[in-house]
């Protein structure tokens, strides 16, 4: 993995969040990859519940000020960064006030989804290409980690497929447990046909359930890692007959090797 760019994309990350098995492994394995030399970044969305003083994130002005159209409304991105303590890794924050202030990450109070959720899905996976861009900086693997993230394949591809900068680029998604029952709003699919994106087995996100959500990343992915021990089963199916590398789940103790070989042997060879 030496000198070699991945690029982590997750709804969650430790310490900034409560310990997840996503929140976790998006630390464990940017960890992993940068004691092996490897360069990494990280982004997630920077939720009203994280303790922006108390983990030191603070804005990047050349990075921000950009607006984002979603459904036809510009949204300014705001990046805010902080580094975690001693591990000399950088964290990069996708923020918006009105997607991502409420002291929440994805439920109200009574458990219920916020409403907003898909569009604020579509503007995490923006965000995060578009401020990538800016950097210039030209990752070989794109890692994504959580539903929210699950539409950054999906962009990559048909959104941003004449991007230079990511020419090169093998997309991995990591699918783990539910993360959520029922689904987002009916309108998404309208959302993202607003962006001119209108094949590529979206249709099935007319029902935005979890399952359907991550059947989409993995289609516009070009492999998987298993995550959690129990996925769901339709997903489990959905991928017998994936024709690309799948990594079987591995455990905390397992997953650096693992990972290692997979990155280096399956993703990074792929034509």
């Amino acid at each position: 993995m030496k000198n070699k760019r991945v690029l982590y994309v997750s709804s969650e990350v430790v310490p900034y969040l409560p310990e997840t098995e996503i929140s976790s492994m998006s630390f464990e394995a940017p960890k992993m990859v940068n004691s092996k030399g490897g360069q990494i970044r990280i982004f997630m969305p920077r939720f009203g519940n994280i303790n922006e003083r108390r983990h030191q994130l603070h804005e990047v002005i050349r990075l921000s000020g950009m607006n984002l159209v979603i459904n036809d409304m510009d949204m300014p991105l705001i990046i805010k960064v902080a580094s975690i303590p001693k591990e000399r890794i950088q964290v990069y924050f996708i923020d918006n006030e009105e997607y991502f202030k409420r002291k929440a990450t994805f439920t109200d109070e009574d458990g219920n989804l916020f409403p907003d959720n898909d569009e604020r899905a579509i503007f995490f996976a923006k965000g995060v290409i578009e401020t990538v861009k800016k950097l210039n900086w030209a990752p070989d693997i794109i890692h994504v980690h959580g539903w929210m993230a699950s539409l950054l394949p999906l962009y990559l591809r048909k959104y941003y497929k004449d991007e230079p900068l990511f020419t090169d680029s093998k997309i991995v998604t990591s699918v783990y447990k539910q993360e959520f029952d029922g689904a987002l709003d009916d309108k998404m699919l309208d959302k993202i046909k607003f962006d001119n994106i209108g094949e590529g087995n979206v249709e099935i996100l007319a029902d935005p359930t979890y399952s359907n959500l991550l059947k989409v990343a993995v289609d516009h992915s070009d492999a998987v890692v298993i995550a959690s021990q129990e996925i769901p089963a339709d997903i489990q199916e959905y991928l017998t007959g994936y024709d690309k590398p799948v990594l079987e789940y591995k455990n905390r103790e397992e997953f650096a090797d693992a990972y290692t070989d997979f990155y280096n042997t399956k993703v990074l060879n792929l034509g």
